[in-house]
């Protein structure tokens, strides 16, 4: 028997595409290996040519536009994910140099929202707080006094209200001026209503109180109560 005849008998080699090998021959089939090689420099031929070196702007251009990065900055087609966090041009031109395509420079903008939005948003709370802060230290005649008097109004507002009714009030400028209102009408032989606007006890008015018939003879549980509370607000610092 003849090579032929026995390579016939064997079959195709493993490795070897089907489309190379022909059955009855028991061969390669060398005319369709020609030409697939031959399809494949062309193909190659086609390819896009990487830059010659750094200073080749034009091939880098070629590059990052096959890559996905727009001609110009001006056609990024960015899609807020935010009112705040709107397309930028200043922005945009640096990630065009970068290199970004499309969907990383949507992502950039994403990213922000996500992650730079919430911070902004803690720091105008932290902002807001601190002007209420202010206002009310004006209002109450100086930091030290609206210290002591923030004191005061937790101690009642914890003890006197809700903790929703309280954590309501104590939240904003109005609301704490409403607090005060509220304990300087609840507690009128306690609370001072001259000066500064502050919450300071009156050291004559506990005694007027004491002498009151509910302190000495009722032993009113509630009355008595009132004056320890006063008492302890006076002398607390």
């Amino acid at each position: 028997m003849d090579a032929g005849g026995e390579a016939a008998r064997q079959g195709r080699p493993d490795g070897v595409p089907e489309k190379f090998w022909d059955d009855g021959a028991g061969a390669v089939r060398v005319d369709a290996l020609l030409r697939s090689y031959r399809e494949l420099e062309k193909r190659l031929g086609r390819s896009l040519p990487l830059p010659q070196d750094a200073a080749d702007e034009a091939g880098r251009a070629r590059l990052l536009e096959a890559l996905g990065r727009p001609k110009a900055p001006e056609d990024y087609a960015i899609e807020p994910a935010h009112p705040m966090l709107q397309s930028d041009p200043d922005i945009n031109r640096r990630l065009h140099d970068a290199g970004f395509t499309q969907a990383q420079t949507q992502l950039v903008y994403e990213l922000a929202a996500e992650r730079l939005l919430p911070v902004l948003d803690d720091a105008r709370g932290e902002m807001a707080a601190e002007r209420e802060r202010e206002r009310l230290a004006r209002h109450f005649g100086g930091d030290e006094a609206w210290r002591q008097t923030a004191k005061q109004l937790r101690t009642w507002g914890e003890r006197s209200l809700s903790p929703e009714v309280y954590a309501t009030l104590s939240a904003s400028h109005d609301g704490v001026l409403a607090l005060h209102e509220m304990m300087r009408r609840a507690e009128p032989e306690i609370v001072g209503q001259a000066g500064s606007g502050g919450l300071e006890p009156s050291e004559d008015r506990l005694q007027e109180m004491m002498r009151d018939p509910r302190y000495w003879r009722d032993r009113d549980p509630q009355f008595i109560a009132r004056v320890t509370d006063g008492f302890k607000r006076l002398y607390s610092g």
